[in-house]
């Protein structure tokens, strides 16, 4: 999620769909809970066409693999995914989804791979680094959109944060750049395999930058979803993105649950800025903004400081009405990100200054369990089910 996520840096009229009918999800058995957080009520305003009913069998608060278990793989990668699931997790966000250049859907956390694969130590492709305009900030590295597939797989997976999971390092170079088909299909093979459903939680990166390439994600993404059956209200997908109007055109197109992100409340979405749109996140999260987010989707993924802001000191402060609010207006909540690392945490919750040390990450999350979020992306899927443990039979 890039700049987006402030809490990564070091330093449709849609309803709330009942959450927490089947506490023996993915991971209660595992973890022998005794029961979950009380979803809010159903307001009784039907999801338009029946988007979202299939949420109703995840546990409260869900907890959602962030890339996978990114906290000890190299992120979108076949090996993150899979440990998320062993951890337990209830949902595998499998697929940040940028395009190539002959137009294949792969999973990677940006259009630019310098950070993420060894493309530097490749020679033959010294050649395509380049500086281009993403979002309207220059970026210089190597862009997906400058490869075909075939090139693309000649490449292998690295570690994002060295400095704060080197351990993770110890990866580098074993898994190759997924595609989101062969995500799907991951998806199927892991259902049969584990006799329960598995979900995942595809983000579409930057749909207006790829639209303006003609190369656009939405339909790509519509159209593989229809080719494996899952574009419907009970389907086992949660599509994203930081832009509503990419959101907007996929609540047309399919019938699954959507989600709208959100930055931090100074900014404003890409699609508005290139649109003229004058609204920022904090238009958005207002009671008038959050209705009309619910017309079209069935969730929002804010920012953590969204739900608990920092003061200057880093230290967590009085919480929002973000939750109550979203929650009026029928959506789900499933804030970003919670990280075991010190420089992840709010000040309060850190141990020491040493970058890649935890920190009482379990005192965290019971903070922000209690604002009564209705899931949360994690890092650290077994982290996140231990500490739902506490929080649920508290």
């Amino acid at each position: 999620m890039a700049t987006r996520e402030s809490n990564e840096q070091a330093s449709g009229t849609g309803r709330r769909a009942l959450l927490g009918a089947a506490v023996l999800g993915a991971g209660g058995t595992v973890l022998g809970l005794g029961g979950t957080a009380g979803a809010v009520p159903n307001t009784g305003h039907g999801p338009a066409r029946g988007r979202g009913r299939g949420l109703s069998g995840l546990p409260v608060p869900t907890i959602v693999g962030h890339r996978g278990a990114s906290g000890y793989r190299p992120e979108h990668t076949f090996g993150s995914y899979q440990l998320a699931l062993d951890m337990g997790a209830d949902i595998v966000e499998a697929g940040d989804l940028v395009a190539t250049k002959d137009g294949h859907l792969v999973c990677r956390h940006e259009p630019e791979i310098g950070g993420t694969t060894d493309v530097a130590d490749h020679p033959e492709f010294a050649g395509r680094r380049t500086t281009k305009t993403l979002d309207g900030v220059q970026v210089t590295g190597w862009f997906t959109e400058d490869f075909t597939l075939a090139e693309l797989k000649r490449l292998r997976a690295v570690e994002r944060i060295p400095a704060n999971r080197p351990h993770n390092t110890l990866y580098n170079g074993r898994w190759e750049i997924p595609t989101f088909e062969e995500a799907l299909r991951w998806q199927d093979e892991q259902t049969r395999a584990r006799g329960k459903q598995v979900w995942i939680y595809p983000e579409l990166k930057h749909p207006t930058y790829f639209r303006k390439l003609g190369l656009g994600l939405e339909e790509r993404v519509v159209g593989l979803l229809r080719k494996h059956r899952k574009d419907r209200g009970n389907s086992p997908v949660i599509l994203q993105s930081f832009e509503p109007t990419s959101v907007r055109r996929l609540s047309k197109l399919v019938d699954n649950p959507l989600v709208v992100l959100l930055s931090d409340a100074a900014s404003r979405p890409w699609d508005f800025v290139e649109t003229g749109d004058p609204r920022t996140t904090a238009d958005l999260v207002t009671p008038k903004g959050l209705k009309e987010i619910a017309s079209y989707a069935q969730g929002i993924g804010p920012t953590l400081d969204l739900v608990i802001p920092r003061d200057a000191s880093g230290r967590l402060t009085e919480p929002t009405t973000l939750v109550r609010d979203a929650h009026r207006a029928g959506l789900i909540l499933h804030p970003y990100t919670m990280r075991n690392e010190n420089p992840f945490l709010s000040a309060e919750f850190r141990k020491g200054s040493d970058p890649d040390a935890y920190g009482d990450v379990f005192g965290a999350y019971r903070v922000y369990f209690a604002t009564g979020i209705d899931g949360v992306f994690t890092d650290n899927p077994d982290t996140g089910l231990l500490a739902r443990e506490d929080f649920v039979n508290r």
